[in-house]
């Protein structure tokens, strides 16, 4: 049976039964039509091959960071070049961002989450991985800051976890939920940072966390490094709603059981116990 390398949202390459619709060049970070004929001339003259990328869909090559080509997406290029907030979420989602002055995500930056499903329910080698992040934590992670937003997927795994972290002998310092909109999200920023946990745990849906997560960065001690997730937080499109500086440091757990997290802008995930970013 033949199969396919293709490159996910995330960046990371995936082998696939169907092949792929579009084509990308991964250092100048675009995508096309499979027969382009700039990409074309660059294969004949021995160029681009080892570059070349290919994607699902073009959802897919947007969230991993990819923009339209000019020659063979003429109309898409102009939209992407006339449209600042479309153009910062295709390109910039892997470089630092300056810290905006507003706390909140202004309504054109979360259109950079349009599209992007909600939480899927939680796995048992999701949970397992996201306990294993916890315990191999230094210093030494006792008490945790539990958050969720009120979907029924973010309600179960907050649910799960502190059930399993109880079961480990740790304590849940709080339990904190929060709707997808809200007037400031600062109350719900100070009930989750006035304990002073060692470790803030975090299953939500991206749009409430991004904003939850500018209010806590600009208002609070709370330090994303020290903050883990589930899987529905570690995406591109979440850093670049919230930006890069707010969740520097950011890990979490995949639905099968590897490691993410934010590294300058970008979304690195590894094997489990620390295999290295792919």
């Amino acid at each position: 049976m033949t199969t396919y390398v293709l490159t996910g949202p995330d960046g990371l390459s995936y082998r696939s039964a169907a092949p792929g619709t579009l084509g990308g060049h991964r250092r100048g970070r675009l995508y096309g039509r499979l027969d382009c004929p700039a990409a074309l001339r660059a294969i004949a003259r021995g160029g681009y091959v080892r570059e070349r990328v290919f994607f699902a869909d073009e959802a897919t090559a947007v969230a991993a960071g990819y923009r339209p080509c000019a020659r063979c997406l003429p109309q898409r290029y102009r939209q992407w070049k006339a449209t600042p907030t479309e153009r910062n979420a295709m390109t910039h989602l892997h470089a630092p961002a300056a810290a905006p002055a507003s706390p909140l995500v202004p309504p054109e930056g979360l259109a950079v989450l349009d599209g992007l499903p909600g939480p899927a329910p939680h796995t048992g080698a999701e949970l397992a991985a996201l306990l294993g992040l916890l315990g191999d934590a230094r210093p030494r992670v006792r008490a945790v800051a539990l958050g969720h937003s009120r979907d029924a997927a973010s309600r179960a795994a907050a649910e799960d976890f502190a059930e399993a972290w109880r079961a480990s002998g740790g304590t849940v310092a709080a339990l904190v939920d929060w709707p997808e909109r809200a007037a400031s999200w600062l109350r719900a920023a100070r009930r989750l940072t006035s304990p002073a946990p060692d470790a803030w745990v975090v299953a939500a849906a991206p749009a409430g966390w991004a904003q939850l997560a500018r209010r806590l960065r600009r208002g609070t001690p709370w330090d994303p490094a020290r903050t883990y997730g589930f899987a529905a937080l570690g995406d591109a499109r979440v850093v670049a709603a919230a930006g890069a500086e707010t969740l520097q440091g950011l890990r979490g757990a995949t639905p099968d059981g590897r490691a993410w997290q934010v590294d300058r802008g970008w979304v690195t995930t590894a094997a489990p116990g620390g295999g290295g970013a792919r």
